[in-house]
């Protein structure tokens, strides 16, 4: 793929895009030292070991160890193919890539690549229907009377599917779908009859968009009572998973950047009547509870999420189940308090941006408060077990916490409320926080029994190994230090990939290119290779080498190939003492390997 396209391109397209500013559009990151950490979003983890380097422009996971460029990091999170990394990134920095003879590959099959366009041509048709034609004004306005400015059409592209059964089905035929793709991908509807209608005809129609803005699927909404479904979705499918995908995401997530703190409410229109007032980090669920899918993909933006779902028991049931699904995967949380009759979009439009900031956002709930508020419903508490059974509960939620000044307050809430001593509310708190410590030592002891100290030892290498690897790491960074060891070890290096490494580093710079990390990944096909460069890298300062720490490590890697090729020989003559029929030869022979084994041992 990158041979069609000319490396200084590749380099032009990679030297604008920053990978600290690019991997910031997708996780969370904090400068620590000379490199940025933050929560890998490759694989499960509460601390972060997801590094990357500014300097070096390159990633690396400590934890799951995937690493690599900024087109590599593409390729991995939004499972682009190399070109459309490098076109989604050429886009953001107004580069033009040459289009003559560049094989446009993708990451989709063509059946989806052609929903994507179809959704594409229908959310455009959809828009206009609503906007200027007869067909639309129904919709629009409903959507008027529902408060909706004509700002937020265009920002959201809402519009209205005509309620006439063929419409859709002639306007996509004459652009050249089939019948059958439409159908099997929910646009169309098939019925009993054989004939085939409009999935949304005289809906108004909300088109949902993955992260990176595309339009994978639409909710449609009925104007009238009585029509049931009250809302309808595209099918599940490839494309979209109510599960993984947040509504208005792609737009509020520059937003969340900013704030470092996103407002996640329950619906859409919840969404669109905060963001056409001014309030742009705000996102929903596809009316489905939230997953854990979801959880992690804001946990990987922010550090907290305001959850603001109706005030009636089903919102707070919701919020409370949503609480602590965002807390198990590391999001600080804070709970709006409604009132039971409202709900964000009412409460907004009746009393204002500005009422809803002061009054519900910043004034919302932290999760202990919310969590006393929630549970107290269920107990009389003038009914005195009642009492015990709900102080009890809130004391084992508590004992939880890890911080001491959080557990302190609400110890002296529960002092003042119930007139108990707070030296019984501690030591009851206590004896709860020691029998947690107990169930983790207990947990902690019996996987490290039940593994071993494998893990470990994988990660011990001979010191060959290391100093193959830091050699690695130099020559990538330096010309000079390639020569010297293409000149003093050539290929012999001991790890078959260390060899292929240097081997492509050897053509690289003979090509007369610079020592470019991330130009010199793309040359490389193999993921294997990739995450040693990336891991040899990372783990080493070039600042620090000198000539006789280079000297050393090309000795050292000489002496264990000369051993290596020294046991292979004896092998040889071993094999031929026994075909002879020579056991004292053989016997004899055997004691060296083994002398020779000892020593290497020794060394390493």
């Amino acid at each position: 793929m990158t041979n069609q396209i000319p490396d200084e391109i590749i380099e032009q397209v990679k030297n604008a895009n920053d990978i600290v500013d690019v991997i910031g559009e997708y996780i969370q990151l904090k400068k620590q030292g000379r490199n940025y950490f933050g929560l890998c979003p490759f694989h499960g983890e509460k601390t972060p070991s997801f590094s990357v380097s500014q300097e070096k422009q390159i990633f690396h996971c400590f934890g799951c160890g995937k690493g690599g460029n900024v087109f590599t990091f593409l390729k991995e999170i939004d499972s682009f193919t190399f070109y459309e990394a490098l076109q989604f990134l050429a886009e953001k920095q107004g580069i033009e890539l040459p289009q003559t003879s560049i094989k446009k590959e993708s990451s989709l099959s063509e059946e989806d690549q052609q929903v994507l366009t179809a959704n594409d041509w229908l959310m455009k048709l959809y828009h206009h229907l609503l906007k200027y034609t007869k067909d639309g004004k129904e919709g629009y306005q409903y959507l008027k009377d529902r408060g909706i400015s004509d700002e937020a059409l265009e920002d959201f592209q809402i519009g209205y599917a005509p309620n006439i059964k063929d419409f859709t089905l002639e306007f996509l035929t004459k652009k050249g779908f089939s019948k059958q793709l439409l159908v099997k991908n929910g646009i169309l509807s098939a019925q009993n009859d054989h004939d085939v209608i409009d999935r949304f005809r005289g809906r108004v129609i909300f088109p949902i968009r993955n992260a990176i803005g595309k339009t994978v699927g639409f909710v449609g909404r009925a104007l009238h009572d009585g029509v049931e479904p009250k809302y309808l979705n595209s099918p599940e499918g490839g494309l979209f998973q109510k599960s993984k995908i947040l509504f208005n995401f792609d737009l509020a997530k520059k937003h969340i950047r900013k704030e470092n703190e996103v407002i996640l409410f329950e619906g859409s229109v919840d969404v669109i009547s905060a963001y056409q007032n001014g309030l742009k980090n705000v996102v929903a669920t596809l009316g489905t509870a939230l997953t854990e899918s979801q959880a992690k993909l804001l946990n990987r933006y922010v550090e907290t999420v305001v959850l603001c779902y109706d005030g009636d028991d089903a919102g707070l049931n919701a919020a409370y189940k949503a609480s602590q699904l965002l807390r198990s995967v590391g999001c600080e949380i804070r709970i709006a308090k409604m009132d039971p009759s409202d709900d964000p979009d009412s409460f907004i439009r009746s009393n204002g941006m500005e009422a809803f900031q002061n009054r519900i956002i910043r004034t919302s709930d932290t999760y202990m408060t919310f969590y006393m508020r929630y549970f107290r419903r269920d107990y009389n508490l003038k009914v005195e077990g009642d009492r015990i059974a709900y102080i009890e509960k809130v004391l084992k939620e508590l004992s939880m916490i890890e911080s001491t000044l959080e557990r302190e307050y609400y110890v002296q809430e529960l002092h003042k409320e119930f007139n108990l001593s707070h030296e019984s509310l501690m030591t009851q708190l206590q004896s709860y926080r020691n029998n947690q410590q107990n169930s983790r030592d207990n947990h902690r002891y019996n996987r490290y029994t039940n593994k071993g100290n494998s893990s470990y030892q994988t990660k011990l290498h001979p010191a060959f190994i290391n100093a193959e690897k830091k050699l690695i790491a130099y020559m990538l960074q330096d010309s000079y230090i390639t020569e010297k060891v293409q000149n003093d070890l050539g290929a012999a290096f001991n790890v078959n990939d260390h060899k292929i490494i240097a081997t492509h580093l050897y053509a690289y710079y003979e090509e007369g290119n610079p020592p470019d990390i991330g130009l010199f990944m793309e040359r490389l096909s193999e993921d294997h290779l990739k995450k040693h460069v990336v891991e040899a890298v990372m783990m080493t300062d070039i600042a620090n080498s000198t000539d006789e720490e280079i000297d050393d490590y090309i000795r050292f890697i000489l002496n264990e190939s000369n051993q290596n090729v020294s046991i292979k020989s004896l092998k040889e003559k071993q094999r031929i003492a026994e075909q002879e029929n020579n056991p004292m030869e053989a016997a004899k022979i055997a004691m060296e390997i083994i002398e020779l084994q000892k020593q290497r041992k020794h060394m390493h």
